[in-house]
């Protein structure tokens, strides 16, 4: 389980980065990534976290997987503070993210492998996971070959084994599927739906609006750091005013710039 209760994030401005970020902003050193956001993920569930670029989400994605402090509120993952006692988080989560370095040198069996050992995984149980994990994304013919002769689908596959070769229970995935093939996306969103019927929680980032109809079951539609909508997607869909839900995503965080 994910619980986000009340949880901003600030970042200090210097004074060339305020030029950067235009007039508007001269003379203000904080701008606000988050804003005071609360949201809940339960075991069994899909949660979407749904935004334009520059809107929050991976700042949250990256509190709740211990790599970021919040400025202010309070972040529990599987019963653990993400600041108090953020070994035991990352013990009980999976964390993918494009911006995520994996090791060129290696090949995706030693990365993933590495991961394992890592976290004093049990041999057989590895193996039996990373067979079954390399079968589903379909990675037995490249799983060898050094990552930095890998294609960008090929990278991604890797890190995906990477995320959930622990048997986390919690899991989060930052646009897992961003620049793939239709093929390769498809192998990573039966993936995703696979974590859900194994009963782990699972939140992720997107900007494809198929995806989220597709897979999740609730829903934070979030803009300029702040949480514009937050519940069940079916209740999203009954009060929309619009002919379809990208152009209800759209009316909703264009509306309010």
């Amino acid at each position: 389980m994910i619980n986000v209760k009340n949880v901003s994030k600030e970042y200090k401005l210097s004074k060339k980065q305020q030029k950067e970020y235009g007039k508007e902003y001269h003379g203000i050193n904080k701008i606000k990534a988050v804003d005071n956001i609360s949201f809940e993920c339960q075991p069994g569930r899909i949660y979407g976290l749904i935004g334009p670029n520059g809107a929050g989400k991976t700042t949250t994605l990256r509190m709740v997987a211990t790599m970021l402090k919040p400025t202010s509120g309070n972040i529990e993952v599987a019963g653990f503070d993400t600041v108090k006692e953020s070994q035991k988080v990352r013990k009980n989560i999976g964390f993918m993210t494009g911006q995520t370095a994996l090791y060129d040198r290696l090949t995706p069996n030693e990365m993933v492998k590495y991961i394992a050992d890592l976290n004093g995984m049990d041999k057989q149980e590895f193996k039996t996971a990373k067979e079954k994990i390399f079968e589903s994304l379909k990675m037995n013919d490249f799983a060898n070959r050094r990552i930095g002769k890998l294609s960008t689908g090929m990278k991604q596959k890797t890190s995906i084994a990477r995320t959930i070769i622990t048997d986390a229970s919690v899991l989060v995935f930052d646009e897992p599927t961003e620049g793939l093939d239709i093929m390769t996306s498809r192998a990573i969103i039966d993936l995703i739906r696979s974590a859900k019927d194994d009963g782990k929680t699972v939140i992720f980032s997107t900007h494809r609006m198929g995806e989220v109809k597709l897979l999740c079951d609730d829903i934070g539609i979030i803009h300029n750091g702040e949480m514009y909508f937050n519940g069940k997607l079916a209740e999203f869909e009954k009060q929309m005013t619009q002919s379809s839900f990208e152009d209800e995503f759209v009316y909703l965080v264009g509306g309010k710039s």
